[in-house]
């Protein structure tokens, strides 16, 4: 088997640099010059000027409530930073104002927009924005192509309404984008929106990272996966748990709740779904003109949007959802919408979703990860000296390793580790698994079929393999969580161990 092909930083940043130089070369030096003034059409500057308010995801600007066109200035900085892709794991995010996906824009139809793009002094690569609301060649890519530390501004006119994707689209496009540079552009319509209660920003993208799911540590961009639609993360709004936990979407029943949802990309549609709920208005493509009524599910593209209305009429929570559903259940594309308010017995009488459905996406694991974060503090400040230091290194290895149990392990073992009688065996307490490490190891790496007795008791069922789904940490991390729960006690295990068992079955 291929080992994937990692690009190294420097030479991806030497080849985009080298491709912007070109494309600079095509254009004409002036329009990548910082702070060349835009030069608006006449009419321009008999608007009003008004600057426009930009938020973060999953927040969006205010409705517009003027009745005329205005010249909007638009000033949006790239900025390459370090964050979190999921627990544990670090990336570099290309990002328009600091976040993925990019800073929501709103604006007006037949609004006149001065837009400023700046890249920061830290990037070491150049880039533009493709807005899809601009009719123009390149939607705005050439005259905004922006090295670091300067600044380019163009123009455009707001000509039809709708939610449009904006993106990067610096050569090589596709890595650009993969890193996170997109976002949305809503172009209100002349008359506006029908009045809602909420309104939330949510856009579903891919990464292509060099290590399995969850792998510890920093990791890199792998072009290969790219290439080949493989990727390692689904999620919405750039990370894993990015809207679940605190940071869930919240509203209260009866409130109408607006969802502007699209896609980054760079490669996959989305099947987007609310579980529970069913849209009562959707704007296909982000078009107002004639919406679907009572929908389940959206198909949207890769560089597609749509425009979602419910109302919420049941208090719990309800899962946001890619419903190509192993993205969503175990490569992150996995939100809330948290309601609070009085029982609707009359409309629903069962219960609200728990950890057995949610797994991974829990609140169970989300305290595990939270846990993990404080243990880690602690553990970086801790005095070399400190007898309970070892100890404090494998609980931060046991709430790891709660993750991937929840993630993996709880729908057969169940979350109490008691197993399902008669179909599969109880971790808690479990002499078999006690009894030998390595066996435990090998199990987890290559899977276990047959009977096998657990505490004086014959089952017979299956464990899959998952040498090709975990890492050798995830391995190390949920064998220590196991080892030391439901009354269990052991060493933790090292990654090390898992390394050597699984080169010696190959």
């Amino acid at each position: 088997m291929k080992t994937p092909r990692v690009i190294p930083a420097v030479l991806l940043a030497a080849l985009a640099f080298a491709a912007a130089l070109f494309t600079a070369s095509l254009i004409g030096a002036a329009e990548v010059t910082a702070g060349a003034p835009a030069v608006p059409p006449p009419v321009a500057a008999l608007l009003p000027i008004e600057h426009a308010v930009l938020t973060p995801p999953p927040q969006v600007p205010p409705p517009i409530t003027r009745q005329y066109p205005a010249r909007v200035v638009v000033k949006l900085e790239v900025v390459e930073k370090v964050g979190q892709l999921v627990d544990g794991v670090d990336y570099t995010y290309w990002t328009y104002g600091g976040t993925v996906p990019g800073s929501f824009i709103r604006i007006r139809e037949g609004d006149e927009v001065e837009f400023h793009l700046a890249n920061a002094a830290g990037s070491r690569l150049p880039h533009n924005i493709d807005l899809h609301a601009v009719t123009g060649p390149g939607g705005g890519a050439t005259p905004s192509l922006t090295a670091p530390g300067q600044g380019t501004t163009f123009t455009f006119r707001a000509l039809q309404a709708g939610l449009y994707v904006y993106h990067c689209a610096t050569t090589p496009v596709a890595t650009h984008v993969a890193n996170g540079m997109y976002g949305l552009v809503l172009v209100e319509p002349k008359e506006g929106l029908p009045h809602v209660d909420r309104e939330y920003y949510v856009m579903q993208g891919e990464f292509y990272t060099s290590g399995k799911y969850g792998e510890f540590g920093y990791q890199e961009f792998d072009a290969t996966k790219a290439l080949d639609e493989r990727p390692t993360y689904v999620v919405f709004n750039g990370a894993v748990g990015s809207l679940t936990g605190k940071s869930a979407l919240t509203a209260n029943v009866g409130e109408t709740v607006r969802l502007y949802f699209g896609v980054g990309g760079p490669n996959l549609s989305s099947s987007f779904h609310v579980i529970g709920e069913t849209f009562d208005r959707v704007y296909a493509e982000g078009a107002y003109d004639r919406p679907a009524r009572n929908v389940s599910t959206v198909l949207v593209p890769s560089g597609g949007t749509a425009v979602v209305e419910l109302k919420a009429d049941v208090p719990g929570s309800y899962a946001l959802v890619d419903h190509s559903l192993s993205r969503a259940f175990d490569k992150g594309a996995l939100g809330m919408l948290k309601v609070k308010g009085e029982p609707a017995p009359a409309v629903y009488a069962g219960a609200d979703i728990d950890a057995t459905y949610l797994g991974a996406h829990s609140d169970a694991s989300a305290e595990a990860a939270r846990n993990e974060a404080e243990l880690t503090a602690l553990f970086s400040v801790a005095v070399r000296a400190d007898p309970k230091l070892a100890e404090l290194s494998k609980d931060i290895q046991g709430e790891r390793g709660k993750q991937v149990y929840l993630s993996l392990c709880y729908a057969c073992h169940q979350i109490d580790g008691q197993g399902l009688p008669g179909a599969f065996p109880p971790l808690a307490r479990s002499d078999y698994m006690l009894a030998d490490r390595e066996r435990a190891i090998r199990i987890v790496l290559k899977g276990l079929s047959g009977p096998v007795t657990v505490n004086g008791v014959s089952i017979n069922s299956a464990m899959p393999p998952l040498e090709g789904i975990l890492s050798d940490w995830q391995i190390a991390d949920v064998l220590s969580y196991v080892y030391n729960a439901w009354g269990n006690e052991g060493a933790a295990f090292k990654p090390a161990e898992v390394k050597a068992i699984r080169q010696k079955n190959r």
